[in-house]
């Protein structure tokens, strides 16, 4: 149900979605009996809701799911791409039907109040989508209770009154607090996840909100992986000898977050060493570099994305979560845009024309996804092979 001029509640209403604009959206809710105020934006994937509901990168959001049946498959404690998720709550279609999948271990309603997480459903989620197509991710407040009673006024005040993704520095919040070993590789069927053999390579993962599923292509491509935080400095960096730094996704406003991070990554390029960024690992990289971000009126989010390298002309399908892009002419002589969206000519990776050094705006981990960019991860094991022997 969608209604946005009317703010009486339907008899079975027993959640609402108001947006800063003041819309109302009746539906049912599910998960935490909770309020939470965020970005409301949408996710196409057709699967894969328990890993996009752990990505780091959803921090501040409340997501919009696209596809109607959400939760159907249950959820397991394996598929989680972090220990607690980021996203504020989500909305969707259907009401969540009992688990229909083998490697479920719990429903889905009881995995959301277990981690206090808040969803809605019987809400025309395409159209709620154009909304955001039309006029970009609005703010809202998602607010359940059994009883039915809403303070819509208070509950519209918080959502006018938050401030929005831009400007925000949410790296911070999801980031790792000290340094760890990462060892566990990509997960097959038969074993569950891996445990690769003796790794070739150190490589140093800034974590602005890191994936598991990244560090575990990380490993399985032969590297022994040691995640610091977000805020680690060079020296903290280069004291655990590194063959090459990864930069991690991420959630928030690139500009913030590179107030920190910028000086870290220019003092890292100055060694000539090779560096791999994702997402926002990309759009830091880029500020590093010299280049511009800037928020998207409608940014990328799915698993259905096709990229274009422009090297090779091949097409790529990718999995994205973002909402800031780099500038692509605001690139330096020395840096190339390397891939493109052809959904809307957005930049979606850049390389340094002199040094092993390149990143990519979408997910090459995928997970969920496509894993058309799986070869990402050897290109990065290939600069830190000639490196190593230059």
């Amino acid at each position: 149900m969608v209604q946005t001029s009317n703010p009486k509640r339907p008899r079975n209403a027993t959640a609402v979605i108001i947006l800063a604009d003041g819309s109302v959206l009746w539906g049912r809710g599910f998960g935490a009996e909770t309020s939470a105020v965020g970005e409301v934006c949408f996710n196409t994937a057709m699967t894969g809701y328990q890993e996009v509901l752990t990505d780091p990168s959803y921090a501040g959001q409340i997501i919009n799911f696209t596809f109607p049946h959400i939760g159907n498959t249950g959820t397991n404690e394996e598929d989680n791409e972090t220990t607690n998720p980021a996203a504020r709550g989500l909305i969707v279609r259907e009401d969540i039907t009992q688990p229909s999948n083998w490697r479920a271990t719990k429903h889905f309603d009881a995995w959301l109040k277990s981690y206090n997480l808040v969803g809605i459903s019987g809400i025309d989620t395409r159209a709620l989508t154009r909304v955001i197509r039309d006029s970009g991710a609005p703010n809202g407040v998602i607010c359940h209770d059994p009883s039915g009673e809403f303070d819509l006024e208070a509950l519209h005040k918080e959502a006018a009154n938050w401030p929005g993704l831009k400007g925000m520095d949410l790296a911070k919040e999801v980031s790792c607090t000290q340094s760890y070993q990462w060892d566990e590789g990509l997960w097959e069927l038969g074993e569950g996840y891996t445990k690769p053999k003796k790794a070739k390579h150190n490589v140093v993962a800034i974590d602005f909100g890191a994936k598991r599923n990244i560090l575990r292509c990380l490993v399985s491509s032969g590297c022994n992986v040691t995640v610091v935080p977000a805020n680690a400095s060079a020296k903290d960096i280069l004291a655990h000898k590194p063959d090459g730094v990864f930069l991690s996704n991420g959630p928030g406003d690139p500009e913030a977050t590179g107030e920190y991070a910028v000086p870290t990554i220019k003092a890292l390029l100055e060694k000539d060493m090779p560096i791999f960024g994702i997402c926002l690992g990309h759009q830091i990289l880029a500020r590093a570099l010299g280049a511009k971000t800037k928020k998207m009126h409608l940014g990328h989010r799915g698993a259905n994305h096709p990229v274009k390298d422009l090297e090779t002309g091949k097409v790529e399908i990718t999995s994205q979560n973002h909402g800031f892009e780099v500038v692509t002419d605001s690139l330096p002589d020395d840096v190339e845009a390397s891939h493109i969206s052809l959904f809307d000519g957005s930049n979606e990776g850049l390389k340094v024309k002199d040094k092993p050094v390149f990143s990519v705006q979408y997910h090459p981990e995928a997970s969920p996804g496509p894993q058309d960019s799986h070869h990402l991860f050897e290109r990065f094991v290939n600069n830190i092979n000639k490196s190593k022997s230059a």
